[in-house]
């Protein structure tokens, strides 16, 4: 058994809508549109450069069915690229591109092998001695843990199992294809090439079990470096298993302390500040999609609450003037405080702390939270199903959703509070 390097991708969602782009136009818009497209280019250019024996893609190649046969179009000609190198790709589909997903379909260039969705398959690359084996999802949803049927290894080779499973409901992903790391590192395989899990893992060594991530983050909650694994084998073992990066846009948090910030114009300079080191330290080279967080105990809360809208577009404008294609800001989050706290507040006897007072008490009122469960559901159940799934943790929506009532209360004291005090001053 020879020495070679394989590649390891993937959830490439090739031509997934990135979110927040609603109505946003320039080149950043559109590069952050084109990003998995471009990430998928660099991967294969990667494959070539480094002279990989093999490509493996482990499930959700595509983000859904084609809306036309332009993803197809481009995955084909990608692969014509890997062909005209010798590089083989054997591709295995997963929930979002399983069998009963995918309506559309093209005859793919002959160095690209899909498992089917039957039943276990396996692949012999008997110049190097390496066997691969893996089972594509036949419908979104398999709830059975495929790993049992999957055949021993093949004798005297270097054994590969491809599966796109959630591994026990990893990193909050849906269950899907369930199976424990015991079951893998039973089967006798060397290197299991896992999918479905976006964030680059080893979980095991000897044998290796691993999630190479996604190719490119599609949203605040995939941020940093995004690529695929690279597999250095020799003599049979596993010498280096390596992330290798193929991100264009690259998603980060950042923090802004709001604390000594006395002014609008003072708010303005800690974003311009934080985005240029955030720039620097981060994108290293890329576009950054950032999403602003503003906190700490500001004494200009009162006057930034409520007052989103505007931040955001002085926000986008301190990213443009930083330079082409350096940082683009998704959204700005209020998280900063009061500097008095809601016991200082509540303690006046002025109109305000009897507010505070009531909205204190108003948790606790069962009526109220009744209503307003009721009023609000009526108009959830009209939202769209890809609203409420994508609702974010902590946000009034997902409190709405969860009918968590005494969440909803809560998040209207901040609001009220602040203009009040803002008027007040």
């Amino acid at each position: 058994m020879g020495s070679f390097r394989f590649l390891h991708a993937a959830d490439i969602h090739l031509d997934s809508p990135l979110r927040g782009l609603t109505g946003q136009e320039g080149s950043a818009a559109e590069r952050i549109r084109s990003a998995t497209r471009e990430a998928f280019e660099v991967m294969v250019g990667r494959a070539i450069a480094e002279g990989v024996a093999f490509v493996v893609i482990a499930g959700d190649l595509y983000d859904g069915d084609w809306r036309d046969y332009r993803t197809g179009l481009f995955f084909s000609a990608q692969m014509g690229r890997l062909k005209e190198a010798g590089i083989p790709v054997f591709v295995l589909h997963g929930n979002h591109d399983a069998q009963s997903q995918i309506t559309r379909k093209l005859d793919l260039p002959g160095n690209v092998r899909v498992f089917g969705a039957r039943a276990p398959e396996t692949f012999l690359l008997e110049d190097i001695g390496v066997a691969l084996h893996g089972q594509s999802f036949s419908q979104r949803e398999i709830r059975d843990n495929l790993v049992p049927a999957y055949p021993g290894p093949v004798v005297g080779a270097f054994n590969i199992g491809v599966l796109h499973t959630g591994l026990g409901g990893m990193g909050g992903h849906e269950n899907y294809a369930p199976c424990a790391l015991a079951d893998l590192v039973a089967k006798g395989y060397a290197y299991w090439a896992l999918g479905h899990v976006h964030q680059f893992q080893i979980l095991h060594r000897r044998p290796h079990v691993v999630f190479p991530g996604n190719l490119q983050g599609r949203h605040i909650r995939e941020p940093g470096a995004k690529g695929a694994a690279l597999v250095s084998v020799q003599d049979g073992e596993i010498g280096e298993v390596a992330m290798i990066s193929s991100d264009v846009v690259r998603w980060c948090l950042v923090p802004v302390a709001l604390d000594a910030a006395a002014s609008v114009a003072e708010v303005l300079e800690c974003i311009r500040a934080a985005l240029e080191e955030s720039v620097a330290g981060q994108a290293e080279g890329r576009l950054l999609a950032c999403r602003v967080v503003l906190q700490g105990r500001a004494p200009m809360h009162a006057r930034l609450v409520g007052a989103e809208e505007y931040l955001l577009a002085e926000a986008r404008a301190i990213a443009l003037g930083l330079g082409a294609d350096l940082a683009w800001v998704e959204r700005v989050k209020m998280a900063t405080q009061p500097v008095d706290d809601v016991g200082v507040l509540a303690a006046r006897s002025d109109a305000l702390g009897e507010l505070q007072r009531m909205l204190n008490e108003a948790g606790g009122d069962p009526d109220l939270l009744a209503q307003l469960g009721e009023d609000p559901g009526q108009m959830l159940l009209r939202l769209p199903h890809e609203v409420r799934a994508d609702a974010e943790e902590g946000s009034v929506l997902r409190a709405a959703l969860e009918g968590n009532q005494q969440a909803l209360v809560a998040s209207v004291l901040p609001y009220l509070t602040s203009r009040l005090t803002a008027e007040e001053d």
